[in-house]
């Protein structure tokens, strides 16, 4: 019988053995019982016969054909054996007609072990079927930090039956149901798996002949990436060598994916002022066009207004550097088509204000890279914008210290916004204030995003709770609009104690100054990662007005603390600090700016949680899908 594809697959596998002797590795195939205790094995869950991804396949369930193969599945065993003769019989029965029997596998970790069928496997490794029929059962580990992200997995694989597409970060199978059109918890259909195959094996195949193995990162970010940008639908009908084109616009956004971390915070604004002979050759640069793209308008929404204000300011004081121009209700229609339109009106700078503006900011920076956009968010990794926040969580541990210092034996209420970064570090610092003067004292936390601010306050005045910060901006229609920040409520009435405060013209005219400079620019190539500016009290973007009714030693000591906290000599998130699982964060260190924006828990002296997904009101929803904290506990996205 022709052995000619024994022996070419014993080639591989004595050259893979050879390799990982020199590697210092073990040259035989992994086994699950080796690892895995045989009682959790016998408790698996039956799935029952499924298509397993071949790549996927590591080793063998038990000893006993370890010594028969290298790690790469190919044969060990002299081309005389019988094991050979079986082997080039299956080879044949191959090529053939097939081999349809399915394989028995044990999958642990999104990985196969196989107990019956190894010499299948060997011949369809070697001619690269990209899958193979198996009987599998499930072994799950134990659950811990370091087995969250494949539990993610086995929560969407109930959802999707998709088992070939792996991600690198937590958080990535939430960001594909939902980038497929997918709700958080709906089931995917036959037809959509099959179509989603098809799309990974072409956006696969285009990525890899760009070079994509080489990268750290997965596939699965990679598609990510690409999906972030120019939408799923982009895959679907379409060509590896078609969508190749489209992975070449946005490689830098999904090279950025393998970077740790990927983003690069600038904590203080840093200004490139030109040189002497900059300005002779050059001259003064020509006036920028800058648009303002926000997705609600000035009359109903603070948050727009604060921004509009903010385009106003730095009109009057950069007159002769800029001319700005506002585009309003972007949401209402498409939102891509209004930054379009500024585009085409000759912006060169667009600031969107608005986290929901993300996806549309994307798009338009790949598309037009001659064009600097801004979006107005927190801990988004993508390469091709910058993104700008305040450090409020800063303004928020001085108004606690305030609220403890005012609350003696009572408790205080918090009433947070939407479950995004940036909001978890404004009500921990706040109950890190309160805890710092008055450490008996509990932080009652309510969310505005489920039920509305109203009802939300509610909640907490029906227990009593008279001592509230409440959200940093108010909505057109909400009672609770006249206590922003913290008050002081009583059957007399309302008494604003300290008001946060965001100063977005400051902002914006620091912003400009730098695009002007060309040090946004600088920093830009100077960078790997993504460019997050995260400025604070010190950069006088944020700023805390208290009120004349607080007694003359507490605005005294929040005037000290500010200064503090400006000159870097107070850190609000300095150990030992205590979660309210019982964890210690950073005993004797201070946490790292990271670490802060990366926030997904609550500080022990809080009362409360951070709410389900499906919880949250439409607009919380569609925030929290963009920015949202996704590993908080009870997030139903995963």
């Amino acid at each position: 019988m022709p052995d000619t594809y024994y022996r070419e697959a014993l080639r591989l596998g004595q050259k893979e053995y050879r390799a990982c002797v020199t590697r210092g590795v073990s040259p035989c195939l992994p086994v699950l019982d080796d690892f895995v205790p045989e009682k959790r094995s016998m408790s698996g869950i039956d799935l029952g016969v499924v298509k397993i991804p071949t790549e996927f396949i590591a080793g063998t369930k038990t000893r006993g054909r370890v010594n028969s193969f290298a790690p790469n599945f190919m044969p060990l065993l002299d081309a005389n054996s019988e094991f050979a003769d079986k082997w080039q019989r299956l080879c044949d029965a191959h090529l053939k007609e097939g081999i349809r029997e399915p394989i028995k596998a044990y999958e642990y970790m999104n990985r196969f072990y196989v107990e019956e069928g190894n010499k299948r496997v060997s011949v369809l490794k070697f001619f690269e079927a990209p899958e193979i029929t198996g009987q599998v059962i499930r072994v799950l580990p134990e659950r811990s930090p370091e087995t969250a992200l494949y539990f993610e997995f086995v929560d969407h694989y109930k959802l999707s039956g998709v088992n070939f597409i792996e991600f690198s970060k937590p958080g990535g199978f939430a960001a594909l149901q939902r980038l497929v059109g997918k709700a958080p918890q709906e089931v995917w259909s036959e037809e959509e798996r099959k179509g989603f195959a098809t799309a990974y094996h072409f956006f696969r195949q285009a990525y890899e002949s760009l070079g994509g193995s080489k990268l750290h990162s997965t596939v699965g970010d990679a598609m990510l990436a690409y999906m972030e940008v120019y939408g799923y639908p982009s895959l679907r009908g379409r060509s590896a060598h078609e969508i190749k084109a489209s992975v070449v616009r946005v490689w830098e956004e999904i090279a950025l994916q393998q970077e740790e971390p990927p983003i690069d915070l600038k904590l203080t604004p840093r200004e490139k002022k030109p040189g002497i002979l900059t300005k002779v050759l050059t001259g003064e640069p020509k006036r920028t066009k800058v648009a303002f793209v926000h997705d609600g308008d000035p009359e109903t929404s603070a948050w727009t207004r604060g921004h509009e204000r903010g385009r106003e300011y730095v009109q009057r004081v950069m007159d002769a550097q800029i001319s700005s121009t506002a585009y309003f209700g972007a949401m209402a229609g498409d939102p891509g088509e209004v930054i379009e339109r500024a585009v085409r009106e000759g912006n060169t700078v667009v600031f969107t204000t608005s986290p929901r503006l993300l996806t549309a900011s994307l798009r338009a920076a790949v598309e037009h890279p001659e064009v600097t956009v801004f979006n107005c968010s927190l801990n988004t990794s993508h390469r091709y914008i910058r993104t700008y926040y305040a450090r409020m969580y800063e303004v928020k541990f001085i108004i606690g210290a305030i609220a403890g210092a005012m609350a003696g034996c009572d408790p205080v209420g918090y009433m947070a916004d939407y479950p995004i970064y940036g909001q978890i570090a404004g009500i921990n610092a706040f109950a890190q204030g309160v805890q710092m003067v008055n450490p008996r004292t509990k932080v009652h936390l309510e969310w505005s995003a489920v039920g509305g601010a109203d009802a939300a306050l509610g909640r907490l005045t029906d227990r009593g709770i008279r001592l509230i910060s409440s959200q940093d901006l108010v909505r057109a229609g909400e009672e609770s609009a006249s206590i922003q920040g913290l008050s002081l409520i009583s059957e007399s009435g309302r008494v604003n104690l300290a008001t946060p405060l965001w100063q977005w013209g400051s902002y914006y005219e620091q912003l400009l100054r730098l695009v002007r400079s060309r040090s946004v620019q600088t920093e830009y190539t100077e960078s790997s990662r993504a460019l997050n500016y995260y400025w604070g009290l010190s950069a006088g973007v944020v700023e805390l007005r208290v009120s004349d009714a607080l007694p003359p030693a507490t605005r005294k000591m929040s005037e000290l603390l500010k200064n503090a906290i400006c000159a870097g000599i107070c850190e609000p998130f300095r150990g030992p600090l205590y979660a309210q699982d019982g964890r210690v964060l950073e005993p004797d260190t201070a946490l790292t700016p990271g670490q802060i924006v990366d926030m997904d828990y609550l500080a022990e002296n809080v009362s409360g949680r951070i709410p389900d997904y499906d919880e949250l009101t439409p607009l919380g929803k569609a925030t929290v899908d963009m920015v949202g904290v996704v590993k908080a506990p009870g997030d139903r996205r995963r």
